[in-house]
């Protein structure tokens, strides 16, 4: 049986110029093909982000017996899309799918005669005997992970693709404005337990044990051994700023056995910086965590609470000053100065004009920032997603989950406001109350809103 990975993205990615995030690397895809290589189960891979038109999709699934997908919600209508020119290339072909979509929204999934196999969760136990025989199983089924992270094999990422691009390190990933090139993207850990109704993964994605201190190190010193030097380091967990023993050991020893302490991009929340200001701060100035993304939301307590943040306005303040400290001190000694990863949405239902004005004051507190702004969309999976799509206000749907930025993405959103806001229109009002320091900085954040 000849079976192919189709890699899902945009089109054209890795032939044009292009955001450096949409050229991340699919770890669920370099997990699974790597235990199914090391199952003696053989799979090609292709990835849509090389072609220019999807004209060019029927050749490459000429004489495949079996298509396999990661999907995504936004990816969902590529692989709706790849699902069905594969079956006319190849009616008796198998696809198989998975991932985020398939275990948050099956009965869209189920709705797509293309897709003879839907495999809900984890799929690190599962994926063998389904490329294997998928016969044997059920059109929906549920599918079995590992207890813990410790238990997967260290990803061969040379099974990733191979973009054939100057500038992209392959097996390694480009520098992304977080840090220096080649880039090694790696998880430690899996879901964040937190319940903001905008994401809530913890609902659906079962809780396992974290990688250890020791299996990361030796992963990020054998990328550095074997496609190195390494510039820089992106941790891609949902929360990594969680579970003080593991952070513990982690300022303990990656200083001390990694092969150099490499600048990192990693996540946090507010509460939690406010909870352990020490460890934070042990670890920005120790481990070189150089670009702290927090995911602020909003500079409003009226809209944290509708998102169920569990954080205020005080705390997302309070960690705002600490690193705008720290930064300051580490500039004094010579030393370059962390910065924030801000995650800010707007659009949200229930937010006021006068609340949208709190999120920019926020954003303009903070000194060194990279703003990561992004207008709310009702994704499956998310209890105000459910609620919204339930309710007949989502603008998203199963043909057209979009992320593009400037996208109205629900309906009674005064997007127009929107624009105007992040284009500098409200300065005078939002200034009022700010320090002049505050005040000179630019209320410009256009060219930050980003794919949600």
């Amino acid at each position: 049986m000849k079976r192919l990975w189709l890699d899902i993205g945009d089109l054209g990615v890795y032939t044009r110029p292009s955001g450096a995030h949409d050229r991340w690397q699919d770890h669920g895809m370099g997990l699974l093909r790597t235990i199914l290589r090391d199952a003696g189960v053989e799979t090609d891979m292709f990835s849509l982000r090389s072609l220019r038109s999807w004209k060019e999709l029927p050749k490459r699934f000429e004489g495949t017996d079996m298509l396999i997908m990661n999907v995504r919600s936004y990816t969902f209508p590529f692989a709706y899309k790849a699902a069905q020119t594969f079956k006319q290339v190849n009616p008796k072909g198998w696809a198989l799918t998975g991932g985020m979509h398939a275990t948050v929204a099956p009965d869209e999934m189920e709705g797509i005669d293309a897709f003879d196999r839907i495999c809900q969760g984890p799929g690190e136990n599962s994926i063998v005997g389904l490329a294997q025989d998928p016969a044997a199983f059920p059109r929906l089924t549920l599918g079995q992970g590992a207890k813990t992270m410790a238990d997967w094999p260290m990803m061969d990422r040379t099974l990733w693709p191979n973009p054939h691009l100057k500038d992209f390190p392959w097996p390694l990933e480009p520098e992304c404005g977080w840090g220096p090139g080649p880039v090694a993207t790696i998880i430690t850990s899996r879901v964040c337990p937190w319940q903001c109704v905008f994401c809530n993964e913890a609902s659906f994605i079962p809780n396992m044990g974290r990688k250890s201190v020791d299996q990361v190190i030796d992963e990020l010193n054998f990328l550095d051994d074997h496609y190195g030097p390494l510039g820089s380091v992106v941790i891609h967990d949902s929360m990594f700023f969680q579970q003080p023993h593991w952070l513990r050991e982690w300022l303990e020893k990656y200083p001390r056995k990694a092969h150099k302490v490499w600048p990192y991009w990693a996540a946090g929340r507010s509460d939690t910086v406010r909870e352990w200001p020490d460890l934070f701060e042990a670890l920005v100035r120790e481990t070189n965590w150089r670009t702290v993304s927090i995911g602020f939301e909003s500079g409003s307590d009226r809209v944290l609470k509708i998102l169920n943040k569990e954080c205020t306005a005080e705390d997302n303040n309070i960690a705002i000053d600490l690193l705008n400290r720290i930064g300051d001190d580490m500039e004094k000694q010579g030393k370059p100065a962390p910065k924030f990863w801000a995650n800010i949405m707007l659009g949200i239902p229930g937010e006021t004009p006068a609340d949208a004005f709190e999120t920019i004051r926020m954003l303009k507190r903070m000194k060194r920032v990279m703003p990561s702004i992004a207008y709310y969309a009702p994704y499956p999976g998310s209890a105000l997603g459910y609620q919204l799509i339930a309710e007949g206000k989502s603008l998203m749907s199963k043909d057209n989950y979009h992320r593009y930025p400037k996208d109205e993405k629900v309906k009674g959103i005064d997007y127009k406001f929107y624009n105007r806001l992040l284009a500098g229109k409200y300065d005078r009002e939002i200034n009022q109350g700010l320090p002049m320091p505050m005040q000179r900085k630019s209320g410009n954040f256009l060219s930050w809103l980003i794919k949600a």
